[in-house]
This record gives C-alpha cells, structure tokens and sequence, in this order.
C-alpha cells in the first residue's frame, strides 16, 4: 500500500511504478556490492484480494437462511456453504439438496447434490463449488420423525 517492500539485506526499497523486472535490475546491484559475487535477483507479484467473489444464497431447512459471501481466492463448495450458515436444520432432507445455478443465457440449471455421500460418506469429490449468485435450497423431509 505504501509503494514500499522491505528486501532482507538491503532494507526499505520503493517499488511505486516500477515494474518487477526494474525492481530486480536495482536490487542485484546492492546485492552483489556487499554480500554476493553474483546475484540472480527474482521478484514477482502475488495478488491478494480481499474482495469477496459474490454471494451463494442459502433457503429452506437449513439454520440460517440468507447470503454467505464467497471468499476471494478460495473454493467454497455446497456443503461448506450450508456449514456456514449454521447447518442443517432438524427436517432437512439432506439427500435432495438443489443447487441452482442462472446460466449466460438466462436459463437456470438445477443439480442434486446428495449430502449423504458428501458429510457421512467422505465423496467430497460429489460437492460442488459455488459460483456467485447460486441458490442452495435445502428441502424439507416428507416423512417426519
């Protein structure tokens, strides 16, 4: 934020700018005049956002409906989602959970997600990851008890 990084060996160096090859022209110099004969100096850029990416929707039996904000540089998938809002709520059919998706064309498309093999079975391979603006409707057990 400052325009500024803190390089080990050399101190405070002002990168407001410049590019990452300039960054690494100037330092190799103040490398090599004190501490190395040669140096290979690399520097590169990670983009961390902490943005969200969207919101999933959650609705029906689940303890907490309403948005969860997907975090920026992470997978969040159906059953992760439901997690966040509390869990299932006590007449949730867990083996029908809708997740419902707007596609370009303005069509939805629906898909079944079975918790089941998801939670108690171990298929994480079966849960989905959220897209922004999805829909999980949790439906409620036809037979009570």
């Amino acid at each position: 934020d400052s325009g500024e990084i803190t390089v080990p060996l050399v101190g405070i160096v002002s990168v407001k700018g410049k590019t990452c090859k300039q960054v690494a022209y100037e330092l190799k110099p103040k490398l090599e005049k004190e501490y190395f004969y040669h140096a290979t100096v690399i520097i590169g850029l990670e983009t961390f956002s902490t943005h969200p990416l969207g919101k999933v929707y959650l609705m029906g039996q689940v303890q907490r409906q309403g948005a969860v904000e997907i975090p920026s540089n992470e997978k969040l998938t159906v059953s992760q989602a439901i997690l966040l809002v509390g869990g299932l709520a006590d007449f949730a059919d867990k083996r029908k959970v809708k997740l419902v998706r707007k596609k370009p064309d303005g069509t939805t498309q629906t898909t079944i997600v079975d918790l089941v093999e998801i939670l108690e079975k171990g298929h994480s391979d079966r849960d989905p990851v959220v897209q922004p603006e999805d829909t999980i409707i949790v439906p409620q057990r036809l037979i009570n008890f």
